[in-house]
């Protein structure tokens, strides 16, 4: 028995990409058909919402923050006719336009059948995990961003799921992956970590990553660079862009992303069922200004190159499958040991 994730990084669908969303709401604005495909296949879809969705708000005043990103109302419809199943909005930009547009937000994917975490009306609903079900799994995702910390949620004021990963994975993060761990068969764990435009993680992500593993994490899936790193064991260190209107870094190329599909096995465990992540497929994708596609050719050599090189740094070996070179990383069938 499997179940298969669909996994994408940085979704922003604010500024050009907001302006043909008002002129066409629709899934074929920002996918191409075969993508599309793909994720109606998934029997679940999670990824980083990276704006709000509203049309209130004022923006957020912090002297420098260049960049302020909101997408119309239909979008959460659209992303629910995409077969997203889940967001989070522990991110930079979750607060761009104020408490109000968060508000909105949660309450306009609410209502297309999103689920939301990592941003909430307070500090306990921005930590609130999210139970997934499909195919007989009950998948917990947990979000949490390592910036900025004037988006930080309290106990009397809206924002984000802040951790100071900087200086360690909270307690109350490990807490939380535990209580997940304990109320699903699964835990997905998808952090926003890390400065932008970067070649590979931190050395403060590659220490939180198994950390979160040991607190009872089955996979860890992040985001933030713009760029895709490599993967670890059960580690996706940084999915790169999915959806966006970004300027493009002629080295680092983000205008090419990944979408992974994770499949799932259900592994006896304890007298109960345990499922497991066993097998990473990464779709390479271009990312054609406010449209995103499958990558061919030269983009497509390009980001096989690249994110080979980046898993060797992790020890991590990858491979091509047949026609549809997708780019392939086994994983043993073990469970690892869950830690304090």
């Amino acid at each position: 028995m499997t179940v298969t994730l669909a996994l994408a990084g940085d979704t922003m669908l604010g500024r050009c990409v907001a302006e043909r969303l008002r002129e066409a709401p629709a899934p074929q604005t920002v996918l191409c058909a075969e993508l599309r495909a793909l994720l109606a296949e998934a029997d679940l879809c999670v990824l980083n919402l990276e704006c709000c969705v509203s049309d209130r708000g004022e923006r957020w005043h912090a002297p420098g923050k260049p960049f302020f990103f909101r997408a119309p109302p239909a979008t959460a419809d659209v992303l629910a006719e995409l077969g997203v199943d889940c967001v989070t909005l522990a991110n930079n930009h979750a607060l761009d336009y104020g408490f109000d547009a968060l508000a909105d937000t949660r309450a306009l994917l609410r209502r297309a059948g999103v689920a939301a975490v990592g941003a909430g009306a307070d500090v306990a609903a921005a930590r609130e995990f999210a139970v997934l079900e499909a195919g007989g799994i009950r998948l917990a995702v947990v979000g949490a961003t390592d910036h900025p910390e004037d988006f930080a949620a309290a106990a009397d004021r809206p924002g984000v799921a802040y951790a100071d990963l900087r200086h360690g994975v909270p307690r109350w993060l490990l807490d939380t992956v535990g209580h997940a761990a304990d109320a699903a068969d699964a835990v997905l764990v998808t952090p926003h970590w890390g400065p932008n435009m970067t070649s590979r993680p931190p050395h403060y992500v590659q220490d939180a990553a198994p950390r979160l593993l040991r607190a009872g994490a089955t996979l860890v899936a992040g985001h933030s660079a713009h760029v895709v790193h490599g993967a670890g064991h059960r580690i996706v260190y940084d999915m790169g862009d999915f959806i966006d209107d970004y300027a493009v870094d002629s080295r680092l190329r983000n205008d090419l992303g990944l979408l992974f599909l994770v499949t799932w096995e259900a592994a006896p465990q304890d007298g109960h069922t345990r499922w497991l992540p066993v097998r990473l497929e990464a779709v390479p994708l271009y990312l054609d200004h406010c449209f995103t596609t499958v990558a061919t050719g030269g983009h497509w050599q390009w980001m096989r190159a690249r994110f080979t090189r980046a898993c060797a740094e992790s020890g991590t070996d990858v491979t091509v499958t047949g026609d549809e070179g997708r780019l392939v990383v086994e994983w043993p069938a073990e469970r690892p040991r869950r830690t304090p």
